[in-house]
């Protein structure tokens, strides 16, 4: 294990990512990206603390213990940075609502902003942190098409659109998610940053529900947001999601909830997504992956995105 080469490509990369960052005036970016093989980690830097996940290497055996703990080290020397300012962790790839579940570590909130807004992560108690940074320019291009709409947010996770909806000045949002724990944390968000508004509306639902109910009730909407898990079978829902095999039903009922002129972003982790081509067909689409995938994500492109509206 070439720990001298690790720590020379992960010093290169914080020179390079940080004049980068301090330029555009972000404080949340990823340092480094799986560069080499060997050393399968993607890092990310959160206002002077780290967050790094081990991922599995590809036709070598895993990392151990010893191995993980040096290369823990190494990120402290290079990025000159406390024990407790590494939170460390080991991903194999995750089903359903796995990512979000908890590590065992205990909780430590911490406040970053992004955008001139504030949120809060935490970067040990779950695998995700609470904000995905490689969003960071969809929820931008939220926040300006925001003003004076209504907006509908699904699969909320962590309020993270929904919050710069409010920002761009929509009129109304409503927040669907079905955990509790993430509920409290677009609260808390919205609360961060002065939306504490009964006008921003947060509903614990199934989203399959909740889009036949608005269905129903005719329920309208400028701009709607849908990012969801790849794949869940979390008990709570009243159906196993598969974002493969469910997309066309999602963004179908979703494309009923716009106003004439709405827009519909819908953005998918899946590897090797394949667009329904009906869908393509019967709706003007446009493929957006391009502005929404940030600078610092370029070398592992982790989701995909679209701008649907009725034809």
């Amino acid at each position: 294990m070439d720990l001298a080469a690790f720590a020379n490509r992960l010093r290169k990369n914080q020179r390079h990512w940080r004049k980068w960052a301090r330029r555009r005036h972000i404080t949340c970016y990823r340092l480094y990206d799986r560069d080499i093989p060997e050393f399968p980690l993607a890092i990310d830097w959160y206002q002077g603390s780290v967050h790094a996940q081990v991922f599995a290497r590809k036709g070598l055996e895993p990392l151990d213990e010893a191995e993980e703990r040096l290369i823990g080290e190494k990120i402290r020397e290079v990025l000159q940075i406390p024990g407790h300012a590494l939170a460390f962790k080991t991903r194999q790839r995750q089903r359903g609502l796995n990512q979000y579940q908890k590590t065992g570590e205990s909780g430590r909130p911490l406040i970053v902003e992004e955008g001139g807004l504030r949120f809060e992560v935490d970067l040990y108690r779950y695998l995700d942190t609470g904000l995905f940074l490689d969003h960071r320019n969809t929820r931008a291009i939220v926040r300006e098409r925001a003003a004076g709409k209504r907006v509908l947010n699904l699969f909320a996770y962590t309020g993270g659109f929904s919050v710069y909806a409010a920002a761009g000045g929509a009129h109304a949002s409503v927040s669907v998610d079905l955990s509790n724990t993430y509920q409290d944390r677009t609260r808390r968000n919205l609360q961060l940053n002065g939306f504490a508004d009964p006008r921003h509306e947060l509903v614990r639902d199934d989203v399959f529900s909740y889009l036949d109910r608005a269905v129903r009730e005719r329920r309208q909407f400028g701009l709607i947001v849908l990012d969801p898990p790849s794949f869940s079978n979390s008990k709570k829902m009243l159906e196993i999601l598969d974002v493969q095999r469910d997309h066309p039903r999602l963004i179908e009922a979703c494309l009923r909830l716009l106003t004439p002129s709405g827009e519909l972003i819908f953005s998918t982790n899946r590897r090797q997504f394949k667009l329904d081509p009906a869908l393509e067909a019967q709706t003007r689409s446009e493929e957006i992956t391009r502005q929404t995938l940030p600078e610092d994500f370029q070398r592992h492109p982790p989701h995909r995105c679209w701008i649907f509206r009725n034809a």
